[in-house]
């Protein structure tokens, strides 16, 4: 029996590919603990300065898996608290990973699916990509996901996609915000590259961090916390070795160290 998920380095670059493609890298139990723990692999890897996540075969992840969910659906409300506090683990661990992430989408990206784009820093799809939220038809909601695709795509848009179940494309995912970049399939390796070598220019602290501030600064409405906190974020990297570095080289017109 092959492993559910597929962890390999490229050098600095880690790509994490969902390894179901039978069954269109559905989740279950077992692909959520295997995802969350190399999320916390790579998290504590110091040689490791972009993560890729990608799915096998036809399609990226088609949500859940409809074994998983016949067993879940005969389980008791506590089980299915268990099960469900583990899904959120996993989209925390990638939304909070300590390293820049890109999700490379293609074929389908549905419920759950939807929830690892949302949670990657960089999106990039096929035209082809079709996503859905389709919970509601079951009599559910994408409520463990709902955090992190509110935040990607807005309330007003979750209002109507939770709701419809409407399955849209690649075009719309990138109007209301779920993707960054729509490129043609030949193209998407070309377009993740660009993505890489970009965030490999830049410096590892900072690129790293960068969500944490878009975190902290989206979260409070306090202007003059702001204005501390920001201040004392810029004092730290100026003075920090990363920091002195990246100004050195620019001063000295030459590459950063961490420049491969």
């Amino acid at each position: 029996m092959s492993h559910p998920l597929l962890s390999l380095r490229e050098g600095p670059v880690a790509r994490l590919r969902l390894n179901r493609p039978a069954l269109h890298n559905a989740f279950d139990a077992v692909l959520i603990a295997a995802l969350t723990g190399a999320l916390d692999a790579v998290a504590q890897e110091d040689g490791v300065r972009v993560v890729v996540l990608e799915g096998d075969g036809a399609s990226f992840s088609a949500g859940a898996d409809l074994n998983w969910m016949r067993g879940m659906a005969a389980a008791s409300q506590d089980a299915n608290r268990e099960d469900a506090l583990a899904l959120a683990r996993l989209m925390r661990t990638l939304d909070e990973l300590p390293k820049p992430t890109i999700a490379r989408v293609h074929g389908a990206a549905f419920g759950g699916g939807v929830g690892l784009v949302a949670c990657c820093d960089i999106a990039i799809g096929a035209p082809e990509a079709k996503f859905g939220l389709t919970e509601s038809k079951l009599g559910l909601l994408p409520a463990v996901i709902s955090p992190y695709v509110i935040e990607a795509i807005g309330a007003r848009q979750a209002r109507r996609w939770f709701a419809t179940a409407e399955i849209f494309d690649a075009a719309t995912a990138l109007d209301i915000g779920l993707l960054h970049a729509v490129v043609p399939a030949q193209e998407i390796d070309a377009a993740v590259q660009r993505q890489i070598d970009l965030l490999l220019k830049a410096g590892p602290v900072a690129a790293a961090q960068a969500k944490t501030l878009v975190r902290r600064v989206a979260a409070h409405s306090d202007r003059d916390r702001h204005d501390a906190d920001n201040a004392d974020l810029i004092a730290r990297l100026r003075v920090s070795a990363e920091g002195q570095e990246g100004l050195g080289a620019f001063l000295d017109k030459r590459k950063p160290a961490w420049i491969p």
